[in-house]
This record gives structure tokens, sequence and C-alpha cells, in this order.
């Protein structure tokens, strides 16, 4: 069956062709849509969260030799956690392509964060069985980009770091409030100002909302003489 020109062009957008389209359709399809003919793509998440979790394991391990367990790990959580999956869907329009039933349709399934992460990794779990691991790691580090490179700051947790410095003053936490959002929806630009109930704030701004609120924590901290 050919595939539907939807469903080429978001082809186009991942950068890789499918031998067996049906591992992409099956990818793409919600719980919410399956049926005993179209198996939905659960299983699939399950196998591409581990090959992430090995492409970006072995790349951490290359990229920083001198590195100890302690400073890989929070770098590693960065990368895989399903926020930054879903940012990488979004990049690539994925959420146009999903395949949902009524319900989830109805609900703005396409937006949801926890669908498009999870589909994320099916779809790279489809590319691991059509291609082999070489195809699914050279798929991760382009469309991860960036995140790898700058995973070390995105790593430090200045928002944690922020809610322990106010809870210790008998403060509450700061709230995050997006501002502001530029460019295409494909790769947009969040505007983040994080903010204390007292009225100091910081705004940063990223092309990953998390990014922008980690920078604004940090830029708060060095306000507030935390940091």
């Amino acid at each position: 069956m050919a595939l539907a020109r939807e469903l080429e062009a978001f082809c186009d957008r991942l950068g890789y062709r499918f031998s067996d389209d049906d591992l992409l359709r099956r990818a793409l399809t919600h719980s919410s849509l399956s049926s005993p003919t179209r198996p939905d793509n659960q299983r699939l998440e399950f196998l591409g969260d581990r090959v992430l979790g090995l492409v970006m394991a072995e790349t951490l391990l290359a990229q920083d030799e001198g590195a100890r367990e302690g400073q890989l790990a929070p770098r590693f959580n960065a990368l895989v956690r399903k926020e930054t999956c879903a940012d990488v869907a979004r990049e690539i329009d994925l959420g146009e392509v999903l395949r949902l039933g009524k319900s989830e349709m109805a609900t703005g399934g396409r937006r949801k964060q926890a669908l498009l992460g999870d589909a994320m990794e099916a779809v790279i779990a489809a590319v691991y069985l059509d291609g082999g691991f070489a195809a699914a790691r050279a798929l991760v580090l382009r469309l991860w980009g960036d995140r790898v490179r700058a995973v070390e700051e995105d790593a430090r947790d200045a928002k944690t770091a922020l809610q322990e410095w106010a809870q210790a003053r008998g403060q509450v936490p700061p709230a995050y409030v997006e501002v502001g959002r530029t460019g295409p929806d494909h790769a947009p630009v969040f505007t983040v100002e994080a903010r204390m109930a007292d009225g100091t704030a910081a705004r940063a701004e990223a092309k990953v909302k998390r990014q922008a609120e980690q920078a604004a924590a940090r830029m708060l901290l060095r306000r507030l003489g935390a940091e």
C-alpha cells in the first residue's frame, strides 16, 4: 500500500524512508484507534525508549570520556525524558500524522505531550526495526541535534535549586509563565518568566520550553544572589 501524501511529507521531515511502510503506520497509531487488524504503537514505544536510551548513553560516554556516572545520569535523563521526546515530535509536526480515535481527537490529542512523546519513541523503534541500529542512531542524533551538545547546561537543575531556596525561606515556590512564543510551529522560540511571590522575576528564551524555564530560573537565582 502506497503511503498517503501526508505520510510522505512526514518522512521528508523525519529524514528517513521506510522499506516497510506498515512499521511507520503502526508507530503513528494510538491505542484509541487500535483494533485486532490495526495494532497500536505501545509495543514500539517500549522498544523505542530502550533504543533512545542506548543511543544517548553511548553518545554521552563518547562526548565526555572523563565524566563520572553522577555527572552522566542527569544529562541522560534530560535527553530521554518524555518532555524532550514531545518537543522533538513537535519540531517535525508528528502530531499532524498521528492516527487517533474520535475521543482523543476531540480532546486535542495531537497536541498532548504524553501522546507525542510516546509516538516519537515508537517512530524511533520503527526505524530501528526497518533499518537497524545505525539508522536509528543517525535519526536520533540528527533530530536531537543541539540538545545533545547543550545537555550539560540543561541538566543543571536550576528550577530545583530555586524552589529549595524559596522553601528554605518560607516562601512559596516560583511560578513559570510563558510570556511569548515566536517562530513557526515546527521551530518555536519560547520566552518564559520565572516569578517569585514578591514580584521578583527574570526572563529567558530558548527553542525548548524546559530550557527556557531552566535559563529563567538561573537568571533569577543570580538576581537573588543565590547562585
